[in-house]
């Protein structure tokens, strides 16, 4: 063989293997950071990755979302590893009970939680395609792990409104349209929610399904990729204070190495950057601190842009922010953080079967009594976390008493709920149920508490030994086939009995609420309890049938009676037996509603409710006959004039005919005046002009005196208004700010007496005396209809389930 001829066949792999990939910009034709990637674009490059590399690169579809996008993983390594992929996870989840072997490092990368925070996306294409090329080094004892777009219904809704308004190439001018995103940005999801909130809570549809994979792997590293203000440096790891007190030495170490190693490459580019200021780790259910929480380094990434950066915009100093450069900086923290895990492989696999061995908390379990619905939508929680959990035998524990707030005792019995601190699950089990987190610092980033046994209305006790329990698994429901009588009588007391009630509406079944408790079968039923009756329901086909169908479907105990004649209370003919009117919602969208509110609203109805709702947008308000709906939901926002003279004057007619309004927050504020309803805020009292001035490194910290950061308060309920019924006589509320309202003249269903101390979370002391008696939820009088305010969010992200009930009151029993 000529030399010529030798030559070329040694060069022809070579050859063949760099043309084998195409990089991002080859195959999009276009400059990456040039044009915004659909995000089928974006999966049409990484399925032909996949194609173009199947030894080193395997995709994994793990869902849908609402609006039928795919939800994606790539798992990139060595040929070798990716062989052995799935003794690598196992040999990997070994080490949660202290028997794992293993060498490699599992890295896991997540892009665009937040839609308009685009450029992450844009960059997990290009990350992807050096890790394969000049990075492969770092693959061979590193598995890595990326999700190109953690919401893609948000990004599409972001990159579809850009394409659209951008100049040509684009404007760097922030005044141009192509920076100012309407009011549906592409932040959240389909349902307005913020997925990176949600780790822990699993309301979305997105969240619920990337944890079912987040569980099988369980990273050593896990980054949230996402983007800030247009004007704002770079943010990369360590963290700011507070770290939440569970978080390892190890693993503070552990950012400040990868922060460092980001450091020297941005120092070597010029580039600015800050660490160790406004994002914290303490709230569990972000995309850092839920990773921290089950052992890994988890890190929040912040490049400067978000939805006003676009391809480019001038900054505040004159500079021009590029695509590219989003890109760029992206791509060279994504690459850093692999290489730093790859070089530390060893200490990482230590590290993670150390956070795995028994903690040795203070409390060992944590026993709930209380409403056995709520204590079964808990344990659905759980289980989606594979936390373990179980019931208790009949007896009593000592401990800490929630409700208390003091040490004592608590009954068990079969169907006490126990979970424990001694599984592999421990930390995120503390941290979810702890009393009350300790808190470092006051001035955080998101909500100070979030304690379970408060969000489900339980009682619960803290125990510092270990409870025994046996398992949890539900017996299948029986079947439910109602026989012929004169009425079929249920409870009301949680979110199950509302789905129930929904249901029974949708399919014209009419249904009575008892406005007193009463007696009858050698049963005491309270107020709110279900009575559907023969005689309300004689025209309707299968009547039998439809209620014993949708009994079964959401586990309801029924009661029949051959009888209207109570034992004790009311007969079924009085005028304390209301017949439940079947509501007509509308709810209130755009400006100058808030998006994440409106859409706490929205998921409510249709994805917990079951129930319809309209949706009217603020831009055609004036022109929608009211009176085609019985309710009209005002969700909290910043709503400034929007309720004019003109507006009002028809709300307030609307409702003196018979309507209802549920105002919720910041809408309450909107309506009330003199022009208004009779509900007035509180009006805060001045510093007296002789106060000491304050320096100005203080003046934040002065602040956080007159702020409540999600902080739960025990307050007191009147369960004889029909708002409150299903509720015991006090309620733990989560309350987010210090926005006060006074006491109705009537109607005040949940309220604050004087003692305004929170029971878990951060409350400063001015605004502590500041919400002294006032109001939480209530209702006004006004001619034949009704004003409902909810002061407090009772639907907060989804998660406060034991507010809920609240909600469905002031549809179906407030009359």
């Amino acid at each position: 063989m000529s030399r010529f001829l030798l030559v070329l066949v040694i060069l022809i792999p070579l050859f063949g293997f760099s043309q084998k990939l195409k990089s991002p910009s080859e195959f999009l034709s276009y400059e990456l950071g040039t044009q915004f990637s659909r995000h089928h674009e974006v999966l049409d490059y990484f399925q032909y990755v996949a194609k173009s590399q199947p030894n080193r690169v395997k995709l994994e579809q793990y869902g849908m979302t609402n609006e039928r996008r795919p939800l994606l993983l790539a798992f990139v390594s060595a040929a070798e590893n990716l062989s052995n992929l799935e003794d690598i996870r196992q040999e990997h989840l070994n080490a949660t009970t202290g028997n794992g072997d293993t060498d490699k490092a599992i890295v896991w990368l997540s892009y665009n939680v937040h839609g308009n925070e685009s450029v992450s996306t844009e960059a997990s294409m290009k990350t992807i395609y050096e890790l394969l090329t000049t990075k492969s080094t770092y693959l061979e004892n590193t598995v890595v792990v990326i999700d190109p777009c953690l919401n893609p219904d948000g990004r599409d809704r972001y990159t579809n409104w850009y394409n659209q308004y951008k100049n040509v190439p684009y404007q760097v001018d922030p005044n141009s349209r192509e920076h100012h995103e309407g009011w549906w940005s592409g932040r959240s999801n389909h349902y307005m929610f913020d997925l990176n909130r949600d780790w822990a809570w699993l309301t979305q549809v997105e969240s619920q399904l990337r944890l079912k994979v987040f569980n099988k792997w369980l990273p050593h590293v896990h980054v949230d990729f996402h983007e800030q203000g247009v004007n704002n440096p770079y943010y990369f790891a360590p963290a700011a204070e507070p770290y939440h007190e569970v978080i390892t030495p190890f693993q503070r170490q552990f950012q400040e190495t990868i922060g460092k190693n980001h450091a020297k490459y941005f120092d070597a580019n010029g580039w600015f950057y800050f660490t160790k200021e406004v994002f914290d780790l303490f709230y569990p259910s972000y995309g850092d601190t839920y990773p921290t929480y089950n052992g890994a380094i988890g890190m929040t990434y912040e490049q400067g842009g978000s939805g006003r950066a676009g391809l480019g915009v001038i900054t505040k100093i004159g500079d021009t922010l590029t695509l590219k450069d989003r890109i760029a900086h992206h791509l060279t923290t994504g690459l850093s953080t692999v290489e730093v895990a790859a070089n530390n492989v060893e200490k990482l696999n230590d590290e993670f079967e150390k956070f795995y061995k028994n903690r040795n908390f203070k409390y060992k379990s944590y026993l709930l009594n209380g409403n056995m619905d709520n204590i079964k939508a808990l344990e659905e929680l759980l289980a989606k976390h594979n936390i373990d959990f179980g019931r208790a035998n009949n007896g009593s524990v000592k401990g800490f008493r929630y409700r208390s707030g003091t040490s004592g005792s608590m009954k068990t019995s079969e169907n006490s709920l126990v979970v424990s601190t001694n599984q592999p699950k421990g930390t995120l089990v503390k941290v979810l149920f702890e009393p009350n987190a300790k808190l470092s610092d006051s001035l955080t980033y998101d909500i100070t508490a979030w304690s379970l046994p408060y969000a489900y209305g339980l009682d619960a006790v803290a125990s510092t030994t270990l409870i025994n329990s046996s398992d949890a698994s539900a017996a299948s429901a029986a079947p439910v086939k109602l026989q012929d009588a004169y009425a079929h009588i249920t409870d009301w007391n949680s979110m199950q009995d509302a789905r129930f009630l929904a249901a029974l509406i949708k399919n014209g079944v009419r249904v009575r609420t008892a406005y007193h408790p009463f007696s009858i079968e050698g049963k005491t039923f309270e107020r709110g309890s279900l009575i559907i009756t023969k005689a309300d329901n004689e025209k309707l086909e299968n009547f039998l049938d439809i209620v014993s169908k949708i009994a079964k479907k959401y586990s309801k105990s029924i009661t029949s009676t051959d009888t209207g004649f109570v034992d004790m209370g009311k007969d079924f003919g009085s005028a304390y037996v209301q017949m439940i009117e079947r509501p007509k919602v509308a709810v209130l969208s755009g400006d100058p509603t808030s998006t994440l509110r409106f859409g706490e609203v929205w998921h409510f109805f249709e994805q917990q409710l079951h129930y319809p709702l309209t949706v009217i947008d603020a831009d055609y308000f004036d022109r929608v006959d009211m009176n085609n709906y019985n309710i009209v939901v005002l969700p909290s926002g910043g709503y400034g004039q929007f309720f004019n003279e003109k507006r009002l004057k028809k709300l307030k007619s609307w409702v003196a005919k018979g309507g209802k309004i549920v105002a919720m927050g910041g809408a309450i504020g909107a309506i009330d005046g003199e022009n208004g309803f009779g509900i007035k805020q509180l009006k805060k009292e001045k510093d007296s002009a002789t106060s000491k001035p304050e320096a100005h490194e203080n003046i934040q910290r002065e602040r956080m005196k007159e702020a409540i950061t999600g902080a739960i308060f025990k307050v007191k309920v009147d369960n004889t208004h029909p708002l409150g019924y299903g509720y015991g006589r006090e309620y733990y509320t989560l309350k987010l700010g210090s926005t006060a309202f006074e006491y109705l003249k009537k109607g005040n269903v949940a309220y604050f007496e004087e003692n305004t101390k929170p029971v878990s979370g951060f409350a400063g002391s001015k605004a502590q005396k500041s919400i002294g008696k006032t109001l939480v939820f209530g209702v006004e009088e006004h001619g034949k209809g009704q004003v409902i305010y909810m002061v407090d969010n009772p639907l907060f992200r989804g998660f406060w389930e034991n507010g809920k009930l609240f909600f469905a009151n002031a549809l179906f029993m407030v009359n």
